[in-house]
């Protein structure tokens, strides 16, 4: 090989090399960046979920919903049972079964709140029967976390409905029972009653995952450089050295 293909042969891995260094290296620190958001997110969350439980009044007043979320509620209303729906394929303590959700109207009536109100196992043998659970008349008193709307999962195309749904979508559903929603839910806590239980996870915003993206990105950027600074600089020194003192 002449010098100067070496020469552009050297230039090209050069380059290379360092575009992908520069690109690993800012990748890593931009997951670092998003574990800091994510951190900050998680103390926001803790400190809400210390502030006094929101009540009907308090919830009604809020100008912009997400600023409720993950405090604690005690509201007051009515169950609209009729309106229950049960999300199929959620799992609680490593079991798969329903999500049970039924709006709660409120007081003063409108508008009305879907409550996560726990969960029940299926049944294996019939996927239509529903397990038996109980929903109390009248005005009730349910305390519960405020959270986003119920997670959603994958689902082919077509339309959702009748009690048994894959997911849940709330403008979608408010236009079909005719009445509106919040766009937030109440995640109701407790112990087991009314047949079903409430061993709901905790509210993570997965911190983690991006240290252990920034840990393979700055892996990944080292070993680049590792690789480069063997096989362009270090190794071809070593070679030019034992061919000029060549053993006798």
């Amino acid at each position: 090989m002449n010098a100067s293909l070496q020469s552009a042969r050297f230039w090209v891995v050069t380059v290379a090399a360092v575009l992908t260094v520069a690109l690993t290296f800012s990748l890593g620190n931009w997951q670092l960046r998003r574990a800091a958001e994510k951190t900050a997110l998680q103390t926001a969350i803790e400190q809400r979920n210390t502030l006094p439980a929101l009540d009907n009044r308090a919830l009604l007043a809020t100008e912009n919903i997400a600023n409720v979320l993950h405090r604690q509620a005690l509201l007051q209303g009515v169950w609209q049972e009729a309106h229950t729906v049960y999300l199929e394929n959620r799992p609680m303590g490593g079991r798969s079964g329903f999500w049970v959700v039924t709006p709660l109207a409120l007081e003063n009536g409108r508008p009305w709140i879907l409550v996560q109100r726990g969960w029940i196992p299926r049944d294996f043998a019939d996927r239509t029967r529903l397990p038996a659970t109980s929903t109390p008349p009248g005005l009730v008193s349910v305390r519960g976390r405020m959270a986003p709307p119920p997670s959603k999962l994958y689902e082919f195309e077509g339309v959702q409905n009748g009690r048994i749904r894959q997911n849940l979508d709330v403008a979608a559903f408010s236009a079909e029972i005719g009445q509106p929603l919040l766009m937030v839910s109440l995640l109701q806590t407790g112990p087991a009653s009314e047949g079903l239980l409430r061993d709901w996870a905790a509210p993570a915003v997965g911190v983690d995952k991006h240290y252990g993206y920034a840990f393979q990105w700055f892996g990944l950027c080292a070993l680049v450089a590792g690789l480069y600074l063997w096989f362009q600089l270090i190794s071809p020194r070593r070679k030019k050295r034992h061919a000029s003192h060549p053993q006798p």
